[in-house]
């Protein structure tokens, strides 16, 4: 089955489907650069209306609408969760900056 993280962030996809998918979609994410890995993060923290503090997530992102300082307090699902602490994973085997 293929993957698309839009359909993860947007919660399409089932708590069940994402655990049991959990390796397929790991492996797919290794294979992204840094970039990529810091934009799909900040995507799905950005879709839920948090407001950046960093100049580069700023300039990329904006914080038109957003409606969250604290990023414990932005609300996310439970998959998203699961998709965001995957992300930062990988991230950090990377040594992604």
């Amino acid at each position: 089955m293929t993957y698309r993280t839009g359909f993860i962030r947007a919660g399409v996809v089932a708590l069940a489907t994402v655990t049991t998918a959990l390796p397929a979609l790991a492996q797919e994410i290794r294979s992204w650069s840094c970039d990529r890995l810091w934009q799909e993060r900040n995507q799905i923290y950005k879709d839920a209306g948090y407001c950046f503090k960093t100049a580069r997530a700023i300039r990329y992102f904006g914080n038109s609408g957003c409606s969250y300082d604290r990023e414990g307090d932005v609300p996310l699902s439970r998959q998203q969760r699961e998709f965001v602490a995957l992300i930062t994973q990988v991230e950090r085997s990377k040594g992604c900056q």
